[in-house]
């Protein structure tokens, strides 16, 4: 059989698992738009459609086995359509320059920072001097200094005085971009005020998502008033989805011991709150027998838990995390409705192609990707353990829940661990045991509570419910303290390349969906981009896109010139180095703090100056050699020849630097801006991106 038509044959095998690859290649082309060094023009946008549009009528008239190939080629555009349908949509103002004035809006959204400071975020936005086009549409503001004049409510419309930027742009080439999650967000602006917010109007009945909201912070006070302390804190982030008030102490431990996901309303939470619905409604059905013999309670109970679940997506905020977990939940229970089983790869399809669909920029999400990975390796455990009955006759009845809880518990952790150490530079040596510790209390004691606390409220008898749940979080939060605690508890892992996770995702993917002896290619591709992560060199030298920061990586580890400024740069790239060192530990590896004006590092033959403080222009002329390059934190007053300087003007159009050698021993720059290319978010027109210079 000739090559093709071997191929076409294998397709045909497929034939009942072909709607399982419909998100998978509708990802690969949203993966590909957001992987474009440029935006496509309108007239490669329409060639684009018309072949979509092309490939779906071909298939039609194409062979059964030929169609299917048609349809994924139609369907891998259509994931760039989307992708980029979607960027437009959300397109609104971003500020273009630093600004400090009065700011005008009006609350939605209220939370804290990483740096536990009270944050505002405001729409209907009105700032000094700047024309309601290029405005915008929201801004996010952190409190400091003396606050406390005002109770900020959601719908609250107030003023303050206060500095706005630009989202923050990669602390390094290929790091996280916060310009593009701004992007889909809405937020045109972030920054911060020292001066006390004042109200200028009280919130107003009229916009139903601004009244959700209020109660939302209702809720969430009334149930920290009956819980005060950490264990209300989290009652409350589970229940509302504000996490406001979780001290950072308490927040480091869940994140340390891997128990943070329990504070995110997402799968699990909407998992067990429809499950504790859908059981209580399907028992109190069936103790009435006149309404048992004669309706179809499976399906009303469905029905009801989809509404309790609908009502818990508004009470949450409706984040992207739990939209996400509603979605999913949803279709397993419109499948009981129809009679389909609930818990399939086939579902799990159906939800990931709406969610694509609908914020194709998920795809991106360290959310999606855990969520999807822990579900789709749970389905697919399961199913091969139901076909293989042998094991279940010959372990006895009791053992089956405590099995289930391990086998859980061990499959969910394997297949998110790739994805967590991937966004986060670090996994969890005990979060194993701190899961079997804590999840099973989320399904037996926890969640049912807070359903019991929402049925007694309007009696008055919520606390009974609430107690319930404080047993229950005092538990987990123990656990969390005593986990984070061990020695060892967080292990560091260096940054992966950006083609990593992909293929590893593919590559599990293949070995799920696909049948027979042809998914050990799958594993294949897994072992090649493990082996590809280990190998990855980091960079030799990085420069942060203000010229505050400077560090070179050495034999001890990077050795960074400053011991405090730039720390969100400096905490970014040491965690991307697989290195647990704080920015001070770094600083001390060669110098003290005499050495902070002018420090010299070195990668190869070339010496990188960093300049700072009061004396930096008087001391850049000396510091200026040939073969240097000098990073300077102010602008010069005059730039000595000999060397390449780098002052924050340099900088203001690349971004952040990296520098490494490559196999011949020559200096090799990389720049934010060519990494990120010309995109939307990136603030740039057409032009091509600014480059990193060499000396």
């Amino acid at each position: 059989m000739a090559p093709g038509g071997l191929s076409l044959a294998w397709v045909a095998g497929l034939r009942g698992r072909l709607f399982l690859f419909v998100p998978v290649v509708l990802a690969c082309g949203i993966g590909a738009y957001f992987s474009l060094p440029r935006e496509p023009t309108p007239q490669e946008w329409a060639a684009l459609g018309l072949a979509v549009l092309a490939l779906a009528g071909a298939a039609w008239r194409l062979p059964e086995n030929a169609a299917p190939l048609a349809l994924g080629l139609a369907l891998l555009g259509a994931g760039l359509g989307v992708a980029g349908l979607r960027t437009h949509l959300v397109a609104a103002p971003v500020l273009g320059w630093h600004y400090y004035g009065a700011i005008e809006g009006r609350i939605v959204v209220i939370d804290r920072s990483s740096g536990d400071a009270l944050r505002l975020t405001l729409d209907q936005v009105v700032l000094e001097r700047i024309s309601p086009g290029r405005t915008p549409e929201r801004v996010r503001v952190s409190l400091h200094g003396q606050q406390g004049f005002i109770t900020p409510e959601p719908g609250m419309r107030v003023i303050l005085t206060g500095h706005l930027s630009p989202p923050n742009a990669p602390s390094e080439p290929g790091g996280f971009d916060f310009r593009r999650h701004a992007w889909f967000e809405g937020l045109g602006a972030v920054g911060y005020t020292r001066t006390p917010v004042l109200a200028l109007a009280p919130a107003v009945e009229g916009s139903a998502g601004l009244a959700v909201q209020r109660l939302r912070m209702r809720i969430s006070a009334a149930v920290q008033a009956e819980l005060p302390g950490d264990t209300g804190a989290f009652a409350a982030a589970i229940l509302t989805g504000d996490r406001g008030a979780i001290s950072r102490e308490r927040l480091q431990d869940l994140r340390d011991s891997n128990l943070a996901h329990l504070l995110a309303i997402s799968g699990l939470h909407m998992g067990l709150l429809t499950g504790v619905v859908f059981g209580a409604l399907r028992l109190g059905l069936a103790l009435i027998p006149p309404l048992a013999l004669r309706l179809p309670t499976r399906k009303m109970a469905a029905l009801g838990a989809l509404g309790a679940g609908a009502f818990y997506l508004l009470l949450s905020g409706g984040n992207v995390a739990t939209e996400r977990a509603f979605v999913m939940v949803a279709v397993m229970l419109v499948a009981v409705m129809l009679d389909r089983r609930a818990i399939s790869l086939r579902s799990v399809a159906i939800a990931a192609t709406l969610i694509l669909c609908l914020r194709p920029e998920a795809l991106l999400s360290a959310g999606f990707q855990m969520s999807f990975a822990a579900t789709i390796a749970l389905v697919a455990v399961f199913r091969a353990l139901r076909e293989e009955r042998d094991w279940r006759a010959r372990m006895p009845r009791w053992t089956m829940p405590v099995v289930g809880l391990v086998v859980c518990s061990v499959v969910a952790g394997l297949a998110t661990a790739p994805v967590a150490a991937t966004h986060f530079h670090r996994v969890s040596e005990y979060g194993l045991l701190a899961n079997l510790l804590a999840v099973p209390l989320m399904g037996s004691l926890i969640m049912p509570a807070a359903v019991l606390a929402a049925v007694l409220a309007p009696l008055g008898l919520q606390w009974v419910g609430l107690w319930l749940m404080d047993l229950g979080t005092r538990w987990i939060l123990w656990v969390a303290a005593w986990v984070a605690g061990l020695e060892g508890a967080v292990m560091p892992v260096p940054a992966a390349p950006g083609w990593v996770l992909p293929v590893m995702a593919l590559g599990a993917l293949w070995v799920i969906l696909i049948p027979g002896w042809v998914r050990a290619t799958g594993v294949a591709a897994c072992a090649l981009a493990l082996l590809g992560w280990g190998m990855a060199p980091r960079p030799g030298v990085l420069i942060s896109g203000d010229a505050a920061l400077v560090g070179a990586m050495t034999p001890q580890g990077r050795v960074l010139s400053q011991p405090r400024s730039s720390g969100y740069a400096a905490a970014n790239w040491l965690a991307g180095d697989g290195d647990g060192a704080a920015q001070a530990e770094a600083f001390a590896r060669r110098f003290t703090p005499e050495d902070r004006g002018a420090v010299v590092l070195r990668l190869g033959e070339t010496e990188f100056v960093h300049l700072s403080g009061r004396g930096a222009r008087a001391a850049l002329a000396d510091a200026c050699r040939p073969g240097r390059v000098v990073v300077i934190t102010v602008e010069p007053e005059d730039r000595p020849g000999g060397c390449l300087i780098l002052a924050p003007s340099d900088l203001r159009d690349s971004g952040a630097l990296a520098y490494a050698l490559d196999r011949n021993g020559a200096l090799r720059g990389v720049s934010v801006a060519e990494r990120a290319g010309v995109r939307p978010w990136t603030g740039r027109g057409a032009g091509r991106p600014a480059r990193a210079p060499l000396p």
